[in-house]
C-alpha cells in the first residue's frame, strides 16, 4: 500500500538543499530577435527586438511514488536554484526534417536551448527559435509520477487583441468537438469561458500564438483569461482531469467521461511532457507557414512511409447521398457506392469513404456491415477500377475492437479509417489516438482523425495520420444560421488553426450562396461564398487527404470545376503566403515540382489583389489557367470565369474577388 505524505514548499527546499540565487539564464534565437530569460523567480520572459511581448509563470506539481515513499514537488519558489548542468546558451542546434504529407517536403530549423535541472527530479527545457519560443518539463524519476496540475500563466498587456475559439459546451467545457469560430476581442473583455488551442494574442508589433506540440500520454491545454486591476492580463492554462469512470451514449456507442480523478496525468519512469509553444510572427503572412508544432514533435516512429498514399476522396455524408438522374434509390447501399466508385475512377480520385451508416451505429457493431452493403463486393469493385475504400468509425468503437477490426478489414482490402467523435483531449483520449495510429500503421492503414482535438504534431510521429478535423469546417454549412460568418472564418483559421497542422475542412460545395441569398438546407446544403471561394480551398488548406463534399452527379454536371479540383496536387514541395491579413483575405502559393498553384479567398468584402509572380523561375514562360469569380458572382455565387494566359516571373496579375469570393491560378512550366 502506498503511503502519501504531503510535502510543503518549505520542506521541499530543505530536501533540495538549494540556497537563493540571483542568476538569470538567457538564450537568444539564431537571428537574435527572440530572447528568453529565466530569472530567479523562474518566470519565463520573452522579448522580441528588445521589447517584452509575453511572460510565463510556469509550474509543474507532481507526486512521486517509490515503494512506500511519496514526494510532492513544485518549482514555484524564488529560492529554488537550477542545477545548470546543460546550459549552453551560445550553442546552435540545427535540424533538417523530412516532412512527408506536410505543407512542404522538408524543412530546416535551428534554435538555441537551455536545460535547467532541479534536485527534485524535475527539469525544464527552453528553446529559442527564429519562429518563436517553446518550453517543456521533464522528469528523471523511475517510479510512478502523478501530475496534480500544471501552471502556465501567459501575461500580456490587458488591451492586447486576441483571437479565441471557445468551448461549445458550457456544462462540460473539456468535452466537445473543438469546432468554433474565433472570437476577436481585447483580452480584458474576453469571455469567462475556456478556449481551446491555438489562441493568438497581438502583443505590441507581433502576434504570439499559443500552441502545444508532442502531446503524448498527457491532457491537452485549454486557456482562460483572467481580468485584474493591473495593466496586464493573464490567460492561463487548464487541463481535463484524468478519467475515473466512463459512460456510453447509446447512439453510436460513443464513450464519454462520467467521473474524474483529482489529478490530470499519471505515468511511470522518466519522461518528457508536451512543449508549450509561443509562435512569434511579425507579419500575418508568416502565420500559416510557422512550422514549430511539426518541428518539436517526436520524429517518425513507424519507419517506411512509401505505402502511404495521399489523395482526394469522394464523400457521401455532406451531400446526404443526393444522387439525381439515376435509376436506383440512392442511400447507404451497394448500388449507390458503386456509383461513387465509378465517379471516382472516371475522375482519377483514389478514394471513396463510407461514412456513418455502413455498420449499425446504434449497436456499435463495427465488425458487421449492414445488410444493404456488400462491403467485400465494393472493395473488389473499387480495386478493379483503381479506387480504394476508407471506412468511417467512432474512436472508442474501433479501439475496443482494434486488432480484430484491423485484421479483418485489412484482409478485405480497405486503405484506411476515418475515425470520428473523440471529442475530448484528456490523457486517456490522447493515448487512444496514439494507440490507434500506431496499430493502424502496423496494418498499413492510414487514418483521418475527425471529431478530434487540435493537432499537436502527431502526424510527424505517425505519418499515417493524413488529416485532422478540429476546425469549423464545411459540415457547419448544413446547420449554420444566416448570421454565421463562414467566409470570415475561412480567412481566419489558416492564420491560426493551420499553424497546428493539417485540416480536414471537407470543401468542394457546388451549391453556393451570397451573403444575401444563402439559405439553410440540411438535406441539400449550400456553402457561404462563391464557387471560386470553394475551389481555392484545395490550394489554401494543408490537406493531403481532401474530401470532395458534393454529390457525384453534381460534379458530373460541372466537369470544368471537377477537373480543376482533381488537377491540384495533394502534397507540395514548398508553400508561401504571398498576401494576407487575418480575418480579411489570404493568397497562398504552393509549388509542386516546377509548377505553381495559387489560391486566394476573401471575407464578405469585395477586393482586388495585385499579385506579383516573382516566385516563378526567371526567364521561363509558363502556361496559366486562371479561374476567377464571374462578373455576376455577387448576385449568383456559382458564377465563375476561366481564362488561359502565358505568364513569366516579371508579370503581375490583378485579380478581383467578389464578396465571399476567391480565385485559383494554375501555372505550369
Amino acid at each position: 500500500m502506498k503511503h502519501f505524505r504531503q510535502l510543503t514548499l518549505a520542506s521541499l527546499l530543505i530536501i533540495s538543499g538549494f540556497s537563493a540565487s540571483a542568476k538569470d539564464y538567457t538564450i537568444a534565437s539564431p537571428n537574435g530577435k527572440n530572447v528568453v530569460t529565466i530569472g530567479k523567480d523562474l518566470k519565463i520572459l520573452v522579448k522580441h527586438n528588445d521589447k517584452e511581448i509575453v511572460s510565463v509563470k510556469a509550474d509543474f506539481r507532481a507526486s512521486e511514488f517509490t515503494g512506500s515513499k511519496v514526494g510532492v514537488y513544485s518549482l514555484e519558489s524564488p529560492s529554488l536554484q537550477a542545477l545548470n548542468s546543460q546550459f549552453k546558451g551560445s550553442k546552435l542546434f540545427a535540424e533538417e526534417i523530412d516532412a512527408p504529407f506536410y505543407r512542404q517536403k522538408n524543412l530546416q530549423i535551428s534554435y538555441r536551448q537551455m536545460d535547467l535541472r532541479f534536485s527534485n527530479g524535475i527539469g525544464l527545457q527552453v528553446r529559442a527559435y527564429d519562429e518563436g519560443v517553446a518550453y517543456r518539463f521533464y522528469t528523471t524519476r523511475k517510479g510512478e509520477t502523478v501530475v496534480s496540475d500544471e501552471t502556465a500563466d501567459f501575461c500580456f498587456p490587458k488591451d492586447s487583441r486576441a483571437w479565441l475559439a471557445y468551448s461549445t459546451n458550457d456544462e462540460k467545457p473539456f468535452a466537445m468537438a473543438f469546432q468554433n469560430y474565433y472570437h476577436e476581442t481585447r483580452l480584458s473583455e474576453a469571455k469567462d469561458k475556456y478556449a481551446f488551442l491555438p489562441a493568438t494574442i497581438e502583443s505590441g508589433d507581433v502576434k504570439v500564438t499559443i500552441l502545444e506540440s508532442d502531446l503524448r500520454a498527457y491532457p491537452g491545454m485549454f486557456l482562460k483569461s483572467h481580468k485584474g486591476d493591473s495593466p496586464y492580463c493573464e490567460i492561463s492554462a487548464a487541463f481535463a482531469k484524468y478519467p475515473k469512470k466512463m459512460g456510453y451514449y447509446k447512439w453510436r456507442g460513443m464513450s464519454y467521461v462520467e467521473e474524474t480523478e483529482d489529478y490530470i496525468a499519471k505515468s511511470t519512469g522518466a519522461r518528457t511532457y508536451p512543449w508549450r509553444v509561443m509562435a512569434i510572427t511579425e507579419k500575418d503572412t508568416e502565420m500559416p507557414v510557422n512550422n514549430l508544432v511539426y518541428a518539436l514533435a517526436t520524429p517518425n516512429q513507424i519507419g517506411d512511409t512509401a505505402w502511404i498514399r495521399p489523395g482526394k476522396v469522394a464523400w457521401d455524408w455532406w451531400n446526404d447521398w443526393n444522387l439525381k438522374g439515376v435509376d436506383f434509390k440512392a442511400g447507404i447501399n451497394t448500388r449507390t457506392y458503386q456509383y461513387y466508385i465509378d465517379f471516382a475512377a472516371k475522375n482519377h480520385i483514389p478514394y471513396v469513404v463510407l461514412d456513418e451508416g455502413w455498420y449499425d451505429s446504434s449497436k456499435a457493431d463495427i465488425m458487421n456491415p449492414i445488410a444493404d452493403i456488400d462491403l467485400q463486393g465494393l472493395i473488389d469493385y473499387g480495386k478493379a477500377k483503381g479506387v480504394s475504400i476508407v471506412l468511417w468509425t467512432v474512436f472508442n468503437v474501433l479501439d475496443e475492437h482494434l486488432v480484430e477490426a484491423c485484421e479483418k478489414y485489412t484482409k478485405m482490402g480497405i486503405a484506411g479509417w476515418k475515425i470520428d467523435f473523440l471529442d475530448r483531449n484528456d490523457q486517456t483520449a490522447v493515448e487512444m489516438a496514439e494507440r490507434l495510429a500506431k496499430t493502424c500503421a502496423q496494418y498499413k492503414l492510414f487514418v483521418d482523425y475527425h471529431g478530434y482535438f487540435t493537432p499537436t504534431g502527431m502526424n510527424r510521429t505517425y505519418p499515417n495520420i493524413l488529416n485532422y478535423e478540429g476546425v469549423f469546417g464545411m459540415e457547419e454549412a448544413r446547420w449554420a444560421k444566416k448570421d454565421t460568418d463562414m467566409p470570415r472564418y475561412d480567412v481566419t483559421f489558416p492564420f491560426i488553426r493551420m499553424m497546428a497542422g493539417n485540416v480536414d475542412f471537407t470543401p468542394g460545395a457546388l451549391r453556393n450562396g451570397t451573403k444575401d441569398n444563402w439559405v439553410e438546407c440540411y438535406q441539400n446544403p449550400v456553402s457561404m461564398g462563391t464557387r471560386c471561394h470553394q475551389l481555392a480551398c484545395y490550394v489554401i488548406h494543408d490537406s493531403p487527404f481532401t474530401m470532395l463534399c458534393d454529390a457525384p452527379t453534381n460534379y458530373e454536371r460541372e466537369q470544368a470545376c471537377t477537373d480543376l479540383i482533381t488537377s491540384i496536387p495533394d502534397t507540395f514541395d514548398e508553400t508561401k503566403i504571398l498576401l494576407g491579413k487575418i480575418g480579411c483575405y489570404i493568397v497562398t502559393a504552393r509549388r509542386h515540382g516546377d509548377d505553381w498553384y495559387i489560391g486566394g479567398q476573401t471575407n464578405w468584402d469585395e477586393r482586388t489583389v495585385d499579385l506579383s509572380l516573382d516566385c516563378l523561375s526567371p526567364g521561363v514562360s509558363y502556361q496559366a489557367t486562371i479561374v476567377t469569380d464571374g462578373i455576376n458572382a455577387n448576385h449568383h455565387a456559382e458564377d465563375y470565369h476561366i481564362e488561359h494566359k502565358t505568364l513569366t516571373a516579371s508579370d503581375t496579375l490583378s485579380l478581383k474577388m467578389a464578396s465571399g469570393g476567391g480565385f485559383v491560378v494554375k501555372v505550369k512550366r
